[in-house]
């Protein structure tokens, strides 16, 4: 992905539902988490999580790795510094927004 193909305007309307801003804040603090990891601290179906994956890979948000029969998201290496910084900024002084969710993850490795 190119840097410069992430604009103001999709960036943003990538982040206007719930579930896809949860997401990305939640993989800001965490790194890397996996769907069945997302399922657990967003108490929502695997379809419905998958969905919303995919939409923030299409918007360039998210890059996948799959290890064995699980896929592992994180936030996109290529962001670039504004979008990451309102990301990370948005994570690290709304905790009463995640931290809900992020109590509800099971992994133990996350």
């Amino acid at each position: 992905m190119s840097t410069c193909l992430l604009s103001p305007l999709t960036f943003f309307k990538c982040l206007s539902e719930d579930t896809r801003l949860k997401t990305l804040l939640m993989l800001s603090v965490k790194g890397e988490l996996c769907v069945c990891d997302l399922t657990d601290a967003l108490q929502l179906s695997q379809p419905k999580i998958s969905r919303h994956l995919a939409d923030l890979r299409k918007c360039g948000l998210v890059l996948d790795t799959r290890k064995g029969k699980w896929v592992y998201y994180k936030l996109h290496p290529e962001l670039p510094s504004w979008a990451l910084e309102v990301i990370t900024n948005t994570a690290a002084h709304n905790g009463e927004y995640i931290n809900g969710p992020l109590a509800n993850l099971t992994c133990a490795d996350c």
